[in-house]
């Protein structure tokens, strides 16, 4: 004969109205320690890369691809997501792909730093395609193209990660973002490998260059040498301050007249004609004619058919080397540097 159920000693409900309740919790020890949450910072000042000629060498550096895009920092927080330029400028509405798959990773708050690329046919990131996908220097369009290459947490799930040496920082990201992901939020993967052939590899298949980052090293703002960058060919900001009239050039330009700074002051570094194609002319134009002024910032020489403007906007160029009088040897056009990445003008020693 089966038994009935045993009637339990208290019903798992009382009345049908009444709330349930948990028993009262035990007093907390005192002597267990506490586990401290972080305030979120609203931002950090991004790491530089220190250019170097050379990879350094030891076991402490690991090595990534350079990639060349737009310095991001991608805040991910319960109120949503902001993806800040380098500069401090909110441009979560400029890459909206990004600041969808941010939302996306699963993480309760983070501080992903990056750079967000265009990419060509062959994965390589082009600044050209970045800058037509934005519209340009003060372009307002948004770059649904961009995909973020995520190489750092700087915060993650309560707790500033700064502070921890980097390889635990990569450790805690390649949780978060899995190598190989297809997707607008990439994973920028680390190489150990030598630095020398790394490099020439990255020449061999076009690339801009690598990076060498101190794996012991804690998340310092500023160019300290933590970061260092190696370049198969130079690509550095210059202050425009100028540019020769030419009737048979794109947007009537002949060359661009440049100028780098040294201490307070800026200096001639020579001119660029080629890079541009009918577009990005037409852009510079129109940007140049809003800062045209009588007299030139700087002392160019004497020029022809030269038209000055106010040193404000900041161009990348590509070149291969510098003249024994501190010129520009086979400069070419990239693209203009928006103000709102905090664009740096080169600075010669």
């Amino acid at each position: 004969m089966t038994k009935p159920p045993r009637k339990p000693s208290k019903p798992l409900l009382g009345e049908a109205e009444a709330p349930i309740r948990s028993r009262p919790r035990k007093k907390r020890d005192p002597a267990q320690p506490n586990l401290l949450l972080d305030p979120m910072p609203a931002r950090i000042e991004p790491c530089l890369a220190l250019l170097k000629s050379r990879p350094p060498k030891g076991p402490q550096w690991v090595f990534e691809v350079k990639w060349d895009g737009y310095r991001v920092a991608v805040h991910i927080a319960p109120s949503g997501v902001r993806i800040l330029t380098r500069g401090g400028h909110d441009w979560t509405h400029r890459f909206p792909a990004i600041a969808a798959e941010a939302g996306q990773l699963g993480a309760a708050t983070a501080i992903l730093d990056g750079e967000a690329v265009v990419l060509d046919d062959q994965g390589r990131s082009d600044f050209g395609k970045l800058q037509q996908s934005l519209g340009g220097r003060g372009g307002k369009l948004n770059s649904g193209a961009s995909v973020l290459m995520a190489f750092d947490l700087l915060y993650f799930d309560g707790h500033d990660l700064t502070k921890t040496e980097l390889s635990t920082r990569r450790h805690l990201l390649e949780g978060l973002i899995a190598p190989g992901r297809e997707s607008a939020i990439r994973l920028s993967e680390d190489v150990d490998a030598d630095g020398e052939q790394l490099l020439r590899i990255a020449c061999e298949h076009g690339l801009e260059g690598i990076i060498a980052k101190d794996r012991n090293s804690p998340y310092r703002s500023g160019r300290l040498g933590d970061w260092l960058k190696i370049k198969c060919i130079q690509s550095d900001g210059f202050a425009i301050v100028g540019y020769e009239r030419s009737t048979s050039s794109f947007g009537g330009i002949g060359r661009l007249l440049l100028a780098a700074r040294k201490g307070d002051q800026l200096v001639y570094v020579g001119g660029v004609g080629t890079g541009f194609n009918e577009r990005s002319a037409a852009e510079l134009r129109g940007q140049m004619d809003k800062l045209v002024i009588g007299k030139p910032a700087v002392d160019t020489g004497r020029k022809r058919n030269a038209v000055f403007i106010e040193p404000k906007l900041v161009a990348e160029i590509e070149y291969r080397a510098w003249t024994h009088d501190r010129k520009l040897r086979h400069p070419s056009y990239k693209g203009f540097r928006d103000a709102a990445d905090n664009a740096a003008v080169y600075e010669i020693e």
